[in-house]
């Protein structure tokens, strides 16, 4: 699909279209939707904008690019005056005291928020079930779950209820789900995007990211968010990637993938053989292709939840009712932290948090905890490696297809084990894009560490070979 952003530009200065029939079109649709994407909706603050950006065009002024382009936010992000629960009971009357720093570029480029979307609580989960808001339904097949813990953002970017939807990947939150929902979905290059105002789950992977139906809108919307933020100290400057860039095929001259995915037991043979096919056209137009030798998927799930259920008992210790959330009086403060904390977490939230303090503790931080950090960075090590030999990694999205709504909730192993294919690319902290091609559930394109622009430049070359 091309560019819903250039395309509703163009309408709006043309007077095809007035931006607040395009906003409240949206509105009445995300309304009636039956996927349960919308936590809350932010109407009186779109149309109040919308208001704004016709009038402008009725005076003849010009508009940003980005000015009147309706869009929604994962329901982790901090948006001033609104509504942000992360899905969960403990803050599902939390209001937030002030603007994350992407979504405030967003808004000073003049996007217009619609809603905050449906998601795992806290980002804790695969198909976006964990949720007291219900669970999101897959845009393609309403039986199957939507893909987490950005589940809501994605389906609603697939049925057209927002242009572009902002998710957070953790370990594959934002992939996952829009491949599960045939979108494009983008991790960037871990700081290229500021985290302030995002709530933390796991530190040192959490990413800033977009959902669209296009690479156009998935670039226009990457370079308004990134840069340099001193409210984060982990974001770095970044150059602006252009139009003619991104779509640079010729810099990609070898592809590279993980043969010990491909050959496990734990992948569909549907997934496998579209995979493979998708390969041997990519070597067909003359793209050197390369087998790579990778960690195990197990040792990567393994990894990846040691150090993530970690740090989100460590940034989940603040809430216990006395500060933030939904307090529940004890006989005492201690009773009065447990009842609150066991009351308003969910069972999935709790385990994460037990595991993570089980990591931590004395006599297993040694033995478990540090063993991770050393994987974590022997996983890097191995993925410099790979790219002093092949400028582009291909993978599968997810090992198998969506599950039905429920079975994820009785197996939380397997529910683990769907970031089989997600995880190392966290852990890497690269740059990695789910496009809607090649598998049933997409393809995933990883390039270096601050090469975003070679992955847009891959995808590209993908949509017309594909």
């Amino acid at each position: 699909m091309e560019s819903q952003i250039h395309k509703i530009h163009q309408q709006l200065m043309n007077k095809e279209i007035s931006c607040t029939d395009l906003v409240q079109g949206k509105l009445d649709l995300l309304k009636t939707n039956t996927h349960n994407t919308v936590n809350s909706l932010l109407d009186n603050i779109a149309l109040d904008l919308a208001k704004k950006v016709d009038a402008k065009i009725g005076n003849g002024e010009e508009i940003g690019l980005l000015e009147g382009i309706p869009f929604g936010i994962k329901d982790v992000y901090m948006v001033q005056g609104t509504y942000t629960t992360a899905s969960s009971d403990l803050l599902k009357k939390y209001k937030s005291p002030y603007t994350a720093t992407a979504i405030q570029k967003l808004l000073a480029a003049g996007a217009i928020p619609l809603v905050k979307e449906n998601c795992d609580s806290f980002g804790h989960g695969s198909s976006s079930e964990n949720t007291i808001f219900g669970a999101v339904k897959n845009a393609i097949n309403p039986d199957l779950v939507g893909g987490g813990s950005s589940g809501g953002s994605a389906v609603n970017v697939a049925k057209d209820y927002t242009v572009f939807s902002i998710g957070g990947d953790t370990g594959g939150s934002i992939r996952q789900p829009a491949g599960y929902n045939n979108v494009y979905g983008l991790k960037p290059t871990y700081g290229r995007i500021s985290r302030f105002g995002l709530m933390a789950y796991a530190s040192s992977t959490d990413c800033v990211g977009p959902i669209a139906k296009s690479i156009e809108d998935i670039r226009i919307v990457l370079n308004v968010m990134s840069g340099k933020d001193v409210k984060d100290q982990t974001t770095y400057p970044s150059e602006k990637i252009s139009k003619e860039n991104s779509i640079a095929i010729d810099e990609v001259k070898s592809v590279g993938y993980f043969k010990n995915f491909i050959e496990s037991d734990a992948i569909s043979p549907e997934i496998k053989a579209d995979f493979l096919r998708t390969i041997d056209k990519i070597k067909a137009k003359g793209i050197a292709i390369k087998e790579l030798d990778f960690f195990e998927s197990d040792t990567l799930v393994s990894t990846y939840y040691t150090l993530a259920m970690a740090e989100t008992a460590s940034n989940l210790s603040r809430l216990d009712g006395t500060n933030y959330g939904n307090r529940i009086e004890g006989d005492n403060l201690k009773d009065t932290y447990s009842i609150t904390r066991s009351e308003n977490f969910s069972e999935e939230t709790k385990r994460r948090i037990v595991g993570g303090n089980q990591v931590l503790s004395q006599g297993f931080s040694d033995e478990i905890y540090l063993k991770g950090l050393n994987l974590r960075d022997q996983i890097a090590a191995n993925f410099e490696k790979d790219f002093s030999e092949v400028d582009i990694i291909l993978s599968p999205v997810t090992p198998n297809t969506p599950p039905k709504i429920g079975d994820s909730l009785k197996d939380p192993l397997a529910m683990y084990l769907s970031d089989a294919y997600t995880v190392g690319f966290s852990l890497g902290q690269l740059p990695t894009l789910t496009a809607p091609q090649g598998t049933a559930t997409g393809i995933q394109i990883t390039a270096a560490q601050n090469n975003d622009a070679k992955v847009l430049q891959f995808a590209n070359f993908l949509k017309q070979l594909i």
